[in-house]
Order: structure tokens, then sequence, then C-alpha cells
């Protein structure tokens, strides 16, 4: 591939089905996970319909563009999310601060973020982490989702097994068309057995609310600072890590900075953190997306258009994925990440002298562990690292 070609804007040529399909599926696995966070937050704070309207509006549009520009800019399949854990951490600490406080904790956050990317400080720590233990990260973090197909399988068991069955028959003769093949198999057979229902659908534009931002000490204390942390520790390092264990070398630094400077300004709109993602963005990342590394970037840009179009009618989009049952979104997110989880555990135990540390990792971050509110991802690696340390010193 020259330079010219390299560096020439060729998205629609670029794309394939499987790149469109990739992107639906990873904009519906990080949406359909924790959608419903964002909800319980809301109303535990007594948001009104129009600010809850507002918050779902500003994170879609500022993943959209964060998505489909990174993505352009880079030429690599760079995906972001609302902060997840963030998202839980507001259940119980939004109702306790005034509305304008809490944005004003956002924006915080996005600031503290937003300098982590400008300065460096972020991607200094990320280069000195072995390849073994981000790939065992992207692993454990991976895991959970993928083997959630089996338990879907207790509950929707026609279901779940039509689509494994069919997902395996369709990778041995077309492994590129698998994932694509199951999804619509899986919605004709839900709609077969009368899972499908569309009966709380209206169709309704979502109109963006500005609040104007207020300071205190005590909303910084409560949400601002510990936003900033789970962003950092639960989701931009595992985010990195997916891209690094797929063999994309793009800048950290950058990527932290646009998610930073995007959540600052959509913060008065409701949003109260954009990240990288991980789970979805192992979706476009791998080889599902598109059988050319190169062109997997096109994956994370319909992702994107998916999140803008779903951000327009957000006030609507809990009741839209509510029409489709939780067993065929959990199984087919987990069916487009096999390759990834295999492509993760390959590279984690391919170095002898990493190996223990690497499936410590692995087994801290797919247990869920959760302490002081920062999730298993961070203390995989504190784990993997700690263990790589008394494992591989020089004896004295």
């Amino acid at each position: 591939m020259t330079d010219a070609t390299y560096t020439r804007l060729r998205p629609l040529a670029d794309s394939s089905p499987s790149a469109i399909v990739a992107g639906f599926i990873a904009m519906m696995t990080g949406v359909t996970s924790s959608l419903v966070l964002i909800f319980q937050a809301g109303q535990a704070a007594g948001l009104t319909s129009g600010q809850m309207s507002s918050w779902i509006w500003a994170l879609f549009m500022g993943m959209a563009v964060c998505s489909i520009g990174l993505s352009l800019r880079y030429r690599t399949p760079i995906t972001v999310a609302w902060s997840t854990p963030g998202a839980a951490l507001l259940i119980t600490s939004l109702g306790q601060v005034a509305y304008p406080e809490a944005i004003g904790a956002y924006i915080t956050s996005a600031i503290l973020v937003f300098i982590c990317g400008v300065t460096g400080s972020f991607e200094k720590w990320v280069k000195r982490l072995p390849t073994s233990l981000a790939a065992a990260l992207l692993a454990g973090i991976l895991f959970k989702i993928g083997s959630e197909i089996f338990i879907a399988a207790q509950q929707r068991t026609g279901l779940v097994l039509g689509m494994f069955f069919t997902y395996l028959i369709v990778k041995r003769y077309s492994p590129r068309y698998a994932v694509l093949v199951t999804l619509l198999l899986g919605v004709a057979l839900s709609a077969m057995l009368g899972m499908l229902n569309f009966s709380g659908f209206n169709l309704e534009v979502a109109v963006p609310v500005w609040t104007r931002p207020s300071f205190s000490l005590g909303a910084t204390i409560s949400i601002g600072i510990p936003l900033f942390v789970v962003a950092m520790t639960s989701q931009n390092m595992p985010g990195i890590a997916v891209l690094r264990a797929d063999g994309y070398q793009t800048p950290a630094s950058p990527l932290i900075t646009a998610t930073g400077l995007i959540s600052l300004i959509t913060a008065p709109f409701g949003a109260h953190g954009i990240t990288m993602a991980a789970i979805s963005a192992a979706i476009c990342t791998g080889p599902h997306a598109h059988e050319n590394p190169a062109k997997r970037y096109t994956a994370a840009i319909w992702c994107g258009i998916f999140y803008a179009i779903a951000g327009v009618f957000g006030a609507t989009l809990a009741a839209l994925f509510a029409a489709f049952p939780k067993e065929l979104v959990l199984s087919i997110a987990a069916l487009a990440l096999f390759g990834s989880i295999m492509n993760g555990l390959t590279v984690a135990m391919s170095q002898p002298r990493e190996r223990e540390a690497a499936l410590i990792t692995f087994m801290v971050t797919a247990s869920g562990l959760t302490l002081f509110s920062i999730g298993s991802a961070f203390w995989g690696i504190v784990a993997g690292v700690l263990t790589l340390v008394i494992l591989n010193c020089r004896k004295g």
C-alpha cells in the first residue's frame, strides 16, 4: 500500500456489509448494557423528561463526533462510549447535589481528562505496559460479555442455540458474513417466536437543554473527582489496551485529549463524560469487522453514524432496544467478540516469562472485582504488574 493510497479518504470504498453490521452491533452493545443506568440515575435525581432526553442526546452526539472524526483522522477503528461506571456512580450521588452543581462537576472531570491528554502523562504510563498484560486485560474485559451467550441459552434456548450453530456453520464456509447472517436469523427467529415487542415505541426527536453550571466543593468531591478516576482507570486504560492488543499503535494522548474536549463541550447539556470504548471497540477492531485490518476504521465510522441517528431520537431509544429480546443482543455481541478474545489470549500467553502475570491480569479483570468504586480493569493491571515484578525481579 502506497502512502498516497493510505492518506486518501475512501471510507465508502473501504466499507463493507460486515463493517456496517459491526458498527451497528458495537452501538447496540455499548447502549443496551448501560442505558438503564442513566435512566436509574435520572429518576433517582428527579430529572425532567427534557433533561433526560438532553442527557442522552449530548452523549450520543459527542460519541458520534469523536468516533467518526478520530477514525477518519487516524484511519483506525476508534470508538468511544459514555462512562458506564460513571453512570453507575451517579445513581447514588446525582440526587445528593443540585443539578447545576452536577453539571459543574462534569466540567471539572472533563478538564482533568483533557489535561491528562494534553500533557501526555497518560500515554507515558500506557507505553510502559507490557503487551502481554494489555492483551490479557482485553481478554478479561471481553470474557464476561462473551460468556453471556451461554447464560442466555438458559432463558431462550431455541433462539440462542439457533444463532450459535448458524454462526459456526456460516463461519466455516464464509467467515466474513458469519455475524451478519447470525444477526438476521436471530431477528427472524425472534419474530417467529413472538419475542419482538414494539408496542412501547413512539418516534420523538430529542431537544437539547442547556443548564448553566455551578461549581461547589461538595459536588467536585462526590462527583467530579470520582468520575475522572473511573473514566481513566475503567474506560480509557482498557480502551487503549484494546487498540494495542489488535495491533493499532495510534498515539493515546490525542485520543484522550479529544474525549476530554468533547466531554467539556457536551457537559452543559447533561453528558456526564465520554471516554474510550473497550467492549464495543473490540467489535470494530476484530476480524469480523473487516478482513483487512487497514479498513476496519470504517466499522467505527458506521458506529458513529448509528450513534448520531440514535441521539436524534434519544427520547425513544430505550423503547426501541426494549423491542428486541435481551438474549438476542447478548448473543450477537458475544459472537462478535469471539475473535478478539482468542487474539487477546493468544498474545497474552506468548511470552513464557510473562504468562503467570498475564493469567492473573486476565482472572482479576474477568472477575468483575470492584474496590473503592474502581473497576476490575484497573485492579487487573495492578495485580499483573505486581506479579510480573515479584516473579521477574533480580535475585540479590
